[in-house]
């Protein structure tokens, strides 16, 4: 009995123990099938992400022949550049052109599962994409081809909520004018690519852009947009008071050459230059070239006094007109008789400006003009620059009619520069539009000495209290300058009616600081004119709110030399040519 009993409560054990060893078997079995299995998944996926690899190095390097770049492509190769295109500011700070991230729509057509139907959905979202264009876009084994840049919001919007299979935004860059028309000639604009096409956006284009491993740069302009408002609203004013064809102005400081002010009128919204014409892309102040008329004697008499052929107290015969081979010189408002230096600038006489450039010579004569820059076109940062029209050969009728602003078209700003020259010391400073750094030193040359300087802003300060260009005269502020009314050449010849009318004044006059230049193209006498379009009554009006407008601004204090006080010596009596007093 005892035997038994062990047997039978043994065998359950051994059972036991064999069920266990089974199961520790089929675990270890279903972990080396996970395994295996685990790695075959590994496998797949590293082939798969190996495929996957080479098709965008195939896509990246390789498209297909004859496909247009996808906006991956695109961005990638603007993401090569340092970053985005520069800004344009004044010289204060205050934006003249900046970015704006924008969408451009595209499309796949590969990829559309119903062109036509895509063709009516698009042009009622966008009403300027026609179908007939859209068709075009569309047809074809192209793989990628844009259908609108630069959408707005609500444009982008409106495509979205189509749903349409194939279409897609890419994120864009447009530029944007804050300003508008307001500096439009000197800031221009660029193309639908942001490639600079006129003013400063071409000319600066690579440093907006930046170089390859240089980064873009933003460009401070030397345009002040307090002063450039205060001009463009009076040059636009005297454009409609006088119904003119256009208009043309600046402010140069003296001192640096900087522009601070550029107006060409008509001008334009760099926003909309698809819708331009070209009148008003012209830019009259830096790539027009006029005969600037009389303004051009302030030169001839400046000259004779450097040179020494005649001093303040010596004149000429202005008695009879000036008659060269078949030329007859005249003088507008004849005095007929003997004229002072004083007499011949203020009453603004051809003939003794004649006589006087004559004793000059004309070797001496080209080469101080050369030195005011009159000769060549002005090293200036905007791509429209004009190229003057000097009289080749240069013949003593030359310097006869160039002496009193006929016979050599040089550009407003040649003029305002060569001005700020004679008026502001005797040096010259080259104009620039950008704005100079803070203590870095300006290159100059002397043109005339100071004492010519001198004697030249009296004559212009006498030609605005006694002379044609009295309503220059600014409340407060003192005012020199010269009138100049040029009849432009046409067709058989110059034609007495269409007048180039302009005014070119220094301020304050006793040390100037600025230049102001004003010219109205072929405006026409009102009744408040009397009938007159000359300079002193179209231009000259111009120059005298230009400067009580932007004078405080500028910080410029009042003159004691109102308009109505006579100028500190030395005073030179136009009827005698006597002289009195102390200098300036």
């Amino acid at each position: 009995m005892t035997v038994e009993r062990r047997e039978t409560q043994a065998a359950p054990a051994a059972n036991g123990w064999t069920g266990r060893l089974k199961r520790e078997k089929a675990g270890r079995e279903a972990v080396d099938v996970g395994r295996v299995r685990l790695l075959v998944a590994g496998g797949l996926f590293a082939l798969l992400f190996v495929a996957l690899g080479a098709r965008l190095v195939e896509l990246s390097l390789f498209p297909g022949e004859g496909e247009r770049k996808e906006p991956r492509q695109i961005a990638q190769s603007q993401a090569a550049r340092p970053g985005e295109r520069g800004q344009i500011t004044d010289r204060n700070g205050l934006l003249l052109a900046t970015n704006l991230t924008t969408a451009s729509l595209f499309a796949r057509p590969r990829q559309m599962i119903d062109v036509e139907e895509a063709i009516r959905k698009l042009a009622e979202a966008l009403p300027d994409l026609k179908p007939d264009y859209l068709r075009e876009r569309l047809s074809g084994e192209r793989n990628f081809v844009w259908l609108k840049r630069h959408l707005t919001p609500r444009q982008q919007q409106a495509v979205n909520a189509l749903g349409l299979p194939g279409v897609g935004f890419q994120a864009d860059q447009t530029r944007v004018y804050p300003q508008g028309a307001l500096v439009a000639h000197a800031v221009g604009f660029t193309d639908i690519d942001n490639k600079g096409l006129t003013g400063a956006e071409k000319y600066f284009d690579a440093a907006l852009i930046g170089a390859e491993y240089a980064a873009p740069r933003n460009v401070a302009l030397a345009i002040d947009l307090r002063v450039q408002h205060a001009l463009r609203d009076e040059l636009l004013r005297a454009v409609e008071t006088f119904d003119a064809l256009g208009a043309a102005g600046i402010v140069l400081d003296i001192a640096t050459g900087e522009a601070l002010a550029m107006v060409s009128l008509p001008d334009f919204d760099p926003q909309r230059h698809a819708r331009i014409d070209g009148e008003a892309l012209f830019n009259r102040v830096t790539l027009g070239v006029y005969e600037m008329g009389s303004t051009f004697k302030t030169f001839t008499t400046a000259m004779a006094l450097h040179y020494g052929t005649v001093d303040m107290r010596g004149g000429y015969d202005a008695s009879a007109p000036l008659r060269y081979a078949s030329f007859t010189i005249k003088d507008d408002h004849a005095k007929n008789r003997w004229l002072s230096v004083p007499e011949i600038y203020v009453h603004s006489s051809n003939i003794g400006s004649a006589r006087m450039a004559l004793d000059v010579g004309l070797k001496r004569h080209r080469e101080f003009l050369g030195a005011l820059g009159m000769l060549e076109a002005p090293r200036f940062e905007l791509p429209e620059i004009g190229q003057p029209l000097v009289p080749k050969p240069w013949r003593e009728i030359s310097t006869i009619t160039i002496a009193f602003g006929h016979g050599l078209a040089v550009s407003p700003l040649q003029l305002a520069s060569g001005v700020a020259a004679v008026a502001g010391g005797g040096t010259y400073v080259a104009p620039t539009l950008l704005k100079r750094e803070v203590d870095k030193p300006i290159a100059s040359r002397r043109v005339v000495s100071p004492e010519v300087s001198q004697q030249m802003r009296q004559l212009m300060r006498m030609v605005v209290e006694q002379g044609t260009g009295k309503k220059a005269g600014a409340d407060g502020y003192a005012v020199g300058g010269k009138t100049g009314t040029a009849e432009k050449v046409g067709r058989g010849g110059y034609q007495r009616k269409a007048l180039l009318s302009s005014f070119v004044g220094a301020f304050p006059i006793e040390e100037p600081r600025y230049v102001v230049l004003a010219m109205i193209d072929e405006p026409k006498g009102n009744k408040q004119t009397y009938g007159f379009a000359t300079a002193g009554w179209t231009a000259a009006p111009v120059v005298s709110r230009v400067v009580t407008r932007i004078a405080p601004m500028l910080g410029v204090a009042p003159s004691e030399l109102t308009p109505a006080a006579p100028a500190r010596g030395p005073v030179v009596n136009v009827s005698t040519g006597d002289r009195r007093g102390a200098t300036f």
